[in-house]
């Protein structure tokens, strides 16, 4: 079996072992990065990312699948409706449901969810994280009460990557700790090292335990840090001595502001290599993408266009509506002329006032299939205008607007 040099440069000095996260099948087998075009007035890139089960056009948009579904939302409009090019799943749920018993003999996530794009899954970190009152960290890994029966758990970085490789996701997220905000310095870097040493551990087991389903997973170590510079600049670094296919930076749009979460993410892409896809975990607002976009991001992913759909507000290019206010209730207009997806101008916003009023749910599947397609469609044109070169005054143009009531 052959590697490629850059899969062997994954090397675990400490351990001495190869993550093999690109066995070569063929040419177009193993996860690639290519860079297609560059701003010239910011860090925005275009690219495209080459997996086993399809392109990913970058800079782009990851909508949140937890549990095996994007709430609300059938695949089918994910991919013909919304063109979601890649779709995220959580280690930490679907290792309580269905099981990874399930997941195994239905032949991984893919088959069981009838999903022929790629997947990138969470290792559980973040969910783990958010259980503070009943979970337990230490060096061994993480034990935790379900927030479904209460029933006791123990996360190591060798049990999440055997989760993640039951899944059988395209990109799979080493395991780490996310750390509040704010936090103690001493708290921040003590945590930091530990997500290092789970990330050899997890490389340890990858290279032990190979792909389930005949094709390969890639690897994403996470930079974390919280907001303290020199612990930022010391974890990018960490990972980006590892050499993997991509890198992701996690422990952001925690609660800090805006501001910081710029500047954070401004000193890691700097570190981090150029040649690799960069994953900003777990944001954000329209604006916040594409601000991020600018400072070299390629892979973004949020809860917030479905759960702020299931509470009525909708976001367009022109600012964000609050479809549950009486102003909207006799508004016999397309709920956005744009026409992102069929429902745009299929349904008016009096309409979907009133299934908002009247507690129906067909008015939140309306709603989040509206801001996942107005999502797609804004990493699409912040592609396009990196292409054409203006993306800089394009993005200072649509930030603007991005952040208005109307």
């Amino acid at each position: 079996m052959l590697w490629s040099k850059r899969q062997q440069r994954f090397f675990n000095a400490r351990q001495g072992v190869f993550l093999r996260i690109g066995r070569i099948f063929g040419k177009d087998d193993y996860m690639e990065f290519q860079i297609q075009a560059l701003d010239k007035n910011s860090k925005a890139r275009l690219g495209v990312i080459k997996t086993a089960h399809g392109e990913i056009p970058t800079p782009i948009f990851m909508p949140v699948g937890t549990v095996g579904s994007v709430k609300g939302v059938h695949q089918r409009e994910l991919s013909d409706d919304i063109n979601a090019r890649i779709i995220l799943g959580n280690t930490y749920h679907l290792y309580l449901r269905p099981g990874t018993d399930i997941l195994e003999r239905a032949g991984g996530l893919h088959r069981f969810i009838g999903w022929d794009r790629p997947i990138l899954t969470d290792s559980g970190g973040y969910q783990v994280y958010s259980l503070s009152a009943t979970r337990k960290i230490k060096e061994e890994g993480v034990k935790f009460k379900s927030h479904i029966d209460g029933s006791s758990h123990i996360f190591s970085p060798e049990s999440v990557m055997g989760i993640e490789r039951s899944i059988g996701a395209d990109i799979i997220m080493a395991f780490d700790e996310c750390t509040p905000y704010p936090c103690e310095y001493s708290y921040a870097k003590a945590s930091m090292e530990m997500t290092h040493r789970w990330l050899d551990r997890c490389v340890s087991y990858l290279a032990e335990h190979p792909e389930k389903y005949g094709y390969p997973q890639s690897l994403f170590p996470i930079v974390q840090g919280s907001t303290f510079r020199d612990l930022r600049r010391i974890s990018a670094e960490k990972i980006a001595s590892v050499g993997a296919d991509g890198n992701a930076i996690g422990g952001l749009s925690v609660g800090e502001p805006h501001e910081v979460m710029y500047e954070m993410v401004d000193l890691v892409c700097g570190i981090l290599p150029s040649d690799r896809p960069r994953y900003l975990m777990g944001v954000g607002t329209p604006a916040n993408i594409l601000e991020n976009i600018a400072l070299g991001i390629d892979m973004m992913d949020c809860v917030m266009p479905t759960r702020n759909a299931r509470n009525g507000m909708l976001f367009t290019a022109e600012g964000t509506i609050n479809i549950k206010n009486r102003k909207w209730a006799d508004d016999f207009s397309p709920i956005d002329p744009a026409g992102y997806t069929w429902v745009d101008t299929a349904y008016t916003k009096a309409y979907l006032r009133h299934l908002f009023a009247t507690d129906e749910f067909l008015g939140k599947q309306i709603a989040s299939v509206h801001n996942l397609g107005f999502y797609l469609w804004l990493v699409e044109q912040a592609r396009e205008h990196i292409k054409a070169g203006d993306f800089s005054v394009w993005k200072d143009m649509m930030v603007r607007k991005l952040d208005t009531r109307l």
